[in-house]
């Protein structure tokens, strides 16, 4: 098996695709599509409540960061080490940050489970709108982060966590209609930080291919929206970017 057919097979099993209308077009890519992974609710990790609700904005982010934790890269892979990682970053974004909750919208551990990070990020994401984090100074009222699991300024990405993000990335590129290779930026790219790590940010150009790869794989399966559903989001991305030119 050719490694574009497996990288197809294992998006497939993971996300779970049961339904697309995609169109990538000078690089531009537009989507309506279940491509949804697992994703763990904060009830089933454990998350505690909120300080204050949290700021929802009625537009779709237009970037995706990625960060990683700048924690221990543990040999555990496992779901409850995973929910245990979730709290852990809660309780410290909200003892020893002062922060209202979790920061990011979405965590992803070594083992490759996700988890949804501030509360209410996971049906903002299903109506295509913004729940306001606390993940990149100064562009937390139009980013989307995913904090992946682990200190990755020498040490690889764990296979798991890799196939996670891909996954991940393809389902937000699909629900919010961004471009992966312009919309997958490193924490780096806006704060003065080491986030993600040397490691996974020299990875980010990958990470857009392949889920450029994915989306385009989609497409082929399922020809593109139909001239209505274009125009509308041809507007839509239009809006995005005199709102957001950078």
């Amino acid at each position: 098996m050719g490694e574009g057919t497996l990288r197809r097979n294992v998006l497939r099993a993971m996300l779970g695709v049961v339904a697309a209308d995609v169109m990538m077009a000078g690089g531009m890519m537009w989507a309506n599509a279940d491509v949804t992974p697992r994703v763990y609710t904060r009830k089933e990790w454990g998350a505690a409540p909120p300080r204050r609700p949290s700021r929802v904005l009625d537009r779709a982010p237009d970037h995706i960061i990625v960060h990683h934790t700048a924690s221990p890269n543990v040999p555990s892979l496992s779901r409850a080490h995973a929910f245990a990682l979730s709290r852990q970053i809660q309780h410290d974004h909200m003892q020893s940050q002062g922060w209202d909750d979790i920061g990011e919208q979405l965590t992803i551990s070594r083992g490759g489970h996700v988890m949804e990070g501030r509360a209410g990020s996971l049906q903002a994401i299903q109506q295509g709108r913004l729940v306001v984090g606390a993940q990149s100074l100064h562009h937390n009222d139009h980013t989307i982060g995913i904090e992946n699991e682990g200190t990755y300024l020498k040490e690889d990405v764990p296979g798991g966590l890799w196939e996670s993000l891909v996954g991940v990335c393809v389902w937000l590129c699909t629900a919010h209609q961004l471009d992966p290779a312009v919309a997958i930026i490193g924490h780096r790219d806006y704060n003065q930080t080491d986030c993600p790590g040397d490691v996974l940010y020299r990875r980010l150009p990958r990470l857009r291919e392949e889920v450029a790869r994915a989306l385009d794989d989609l497409a082929r399966r399922t020809g593109p929206p139909p001239p209505d559903e274009r125009r509308r989001m041809t507007s839509r991305h239009h809006r995005r970017l005199r709102d957001h030119p950078g």
